[in-house]
């Protein structure tokens, strides 16, 4: 019987030989030649080059027989592949040795990392509470209680983190040692070894060649943690680290490490920082003048007093006690040497521009001296004549803000019921939030309180967000008080959406019980605008629910381990 020669057969290729070498004589994987040939064959066409063993078949046989010799040759190259050596494991992780969370409050964690409020309808939120809103202040608990974040966690937490700005601190304080090893090992999560996460693997600041190394040799993240650990343990050890490499830092770099100082700004620094004033960089100068200027006893602010106090006090000519204001009429070198800008901004005038700077740069304490002995709110109250008053109240909220001076924010700030534009000091709610944080915690929400009773809660948006948390009374009372006026206005809800995000963040668990009658439909007036009465509804279920589960959750994280 005779063989049928078109029958294609793999054994006409040559055997494998694990001493084949490539076109260069050196070495090569077994059998190497023989499969380039027969991936070269495969990618041009048999048409057009055909394997050397495959040489005698026909044309429509050879398509076949290269797919069965490529498939035989394939396994071959996988059997006769050598291991490589083995890739260095990494370090072991860390030990982390704060407390396990308990059971409830792990299942918790799960649950706000992966839950989101589910979609209502027509854009409405619905009843059902935010989850990724309470995640924050579940991490700031679960951390004020010293737990550590469960291991298997650690992935979730950091792409919360990545994704979410806001998160990054405490998540990364949660996940500890072990949550910036893993980051280590996941280009995705290299954010955490930017931040402040770095600091855990600072060496102690006592240990003087671990410090000197890291500062010598760390990234810059490493190097600001380092900078404010040594500063927290030795203020002078710190300073003295920075100016060991001033000279030799990036402007950006000095800048950020000049800025690092405002922790702890003491009388000490004040030498440091008037070299600082010479700096070829503008910002980092400017930087250094506004720390001086918050030190009162510095010679730059005596400085600022003196030229300041030059251009403001008493008019002794003026029937009644009135501020005369004589703006300066340039701004030398040595002005600029402390800080002050030159060039306004667009729309500003020069001795205004100037005039702002020096008053916000003088010590508060100056001013009593300049007008007889007169305390914050007696200044304040004083008229200021030329049209100077808008631009002198700014610049002494500006002041003190920077100074932290309680007194002064009192005086500027005024009555909280008093209208805003006829306020003492500034009707920007923006900077009356800023003084409002000058303030001690009672004493800013109780002006707050009184506030939004006298003008209700569209204005105080911004100043209910420098209140501490949970809001203490009767503020957490204002409130409420206020978004039922507006219910039984018929008012739009979602125009006090954002009051009522910030409620559901903000107000102590136990207001629940007060709302609870808030809950139900009411009925719909016909002045009113439709639908109304179900929206405040809906958003009164959600506070309620909010601050059950916010409750919940605090009494899962005091509960015992298990």
């Amino acid at each position: 019987m005779e063989t049928d020669t078109t029958t294609p057969t793999t054994d006409a290729l040559p055997p494998e030989d694990s001493e084949n070498t490539n076109g260069a004589g050196t070495a090569s994987r077994p059998g190497e030649g023989v499969w380039e040939e027969l991936v070269t064959s495969a990618l041009l066409g048999t048409d057009r080059r055909v394997p050397a063993g495959l040489a005698g078949l026909p044309g429509s046989a050879l398509p076949g027989a290269l797919l069965d010799s490529a498939a035989l040759h394939a396994v071959r190259r996988r059997a006769g592949l050598r291991p490589g050596p083995a890739a260095r494991p990494p370090e072991p992780a860390p030990e982390d040795h704060r407390s396990p969370l308990p059971g409830a409050a792990r299942r918790r964690l799960d649950q706000l990392l992966a839950g989101r409020a589910a979609p209502s309808p027509a854009g409405r939120r619905g009843a059902a509470p935010d989850l990724a809103e309470l995640l924050p202040q579940w991490l700031a608990l679960a951390n004020e209680r010293g737990y550590r974040a469960p291991a298997a966690t650690l992935p979730a937490l950091l792409d919360a983190a990545r994704a979410r700005t806001d998160l990054r601190p405490q998540a990364l304080r949660l996940a500890g040692p072990r949550g910036l090893w893993l980051a280590r090992l996941n280009p995705e999560w290299r954010f955490a070894l930017r931040g402040a996460g770095a600091g855990s693997f600072l060496p102690d600041p006592g240990d003087e060649e671990g410090v000197r190394t890291l500062w010598d040799e760390g990234l810059f993240a490493e190097r600001v943690a380092l900078l404010g650990a040594v500063r927290a343990a030795d203020a002078a050890a710190g300073l003295a680290l920075l100016a060991s490499t001033w000279s030799a830092e990036r402007a950006e770099d000095r800048l950020m490490f000049l800025d690092s100082l405002r922790t702890g700004l003491r009388a000490a620094d004040e030498e440091f920082l008037e070299e600082a004033l010479g700096d070829r960089s503008r910002n980092v100068r400017a930087t250094a003048a506004e720390l001086l200027s918050a030190l009162p006893a510095s010679a730059l602010a005596a400085r600022m007093a003196d030229r300041a106090v030059a251009c403001v006090g008493l008019d002794r000519t003026a029937e009644s006690p009135t501020i005369a204001v004589e703006a300066p009429h340039e701004c030398d070198s040595a002005m600029q040497r402390d800080g002050l800008v030159a060039v306004p901004p667009a729309g500003r005038g020069e001795r205004s521009w100037w005039l702002g700077q020096l008053v916000e740069a003088a010590p508060l304490s100056c001013w009593p001296t300049r007008f007889g002995g007169r305390g914050p709110a007696e200044i304040v109250a004083l008229p200021v004549g030329d049209d100077w008053q808008a631009e002198l109240h700014a610049a002494w909220c500006r002041a003190a803000v920077r100074q932290r001076d309680a007194a002064w924010s009192r005086a500027l700030l005024g009555s909280p019921a008093t209208p805003p534009a006829t306020g003492p000091g500034t009707s920007s709610l923006a900077e009356r939030a800023q003084l409002l944080a000058t303030l001690p915690t009672g004493e800013r929400a109780r002006w707050v309180a009184s506030f939004i009773a006298a003008h209700g809660l569209s204005e105080a948006f911004q100043l209910l967000g420098v209140c501490e948390v949970p809001w203490a009374e009767p503020l957490g009372g204002a409130v409420i008080d206020a978004l039922d006026i507006a219910r039984e206005a018929g008012s739009y809800p979602w125009s006090f959406s954002g009051v009522m995000g910030l409620a559901e963040r903000c107000l102590a668990p136990e207001a629940a019980r007060q709302l609870e009658s808030l809950t139900a439909r009411p009925e719909e007036a016909d002045d009113v605008s439709p639908g109304a009465g179900g929206y405040w509804s809906e958003a009164f279920q959600r506070l309620v629910s909010t601050l059950r589960l916010r409750e919940a959750m605090r009494a899962e994280l005091t509960a015992e381990v298990g």
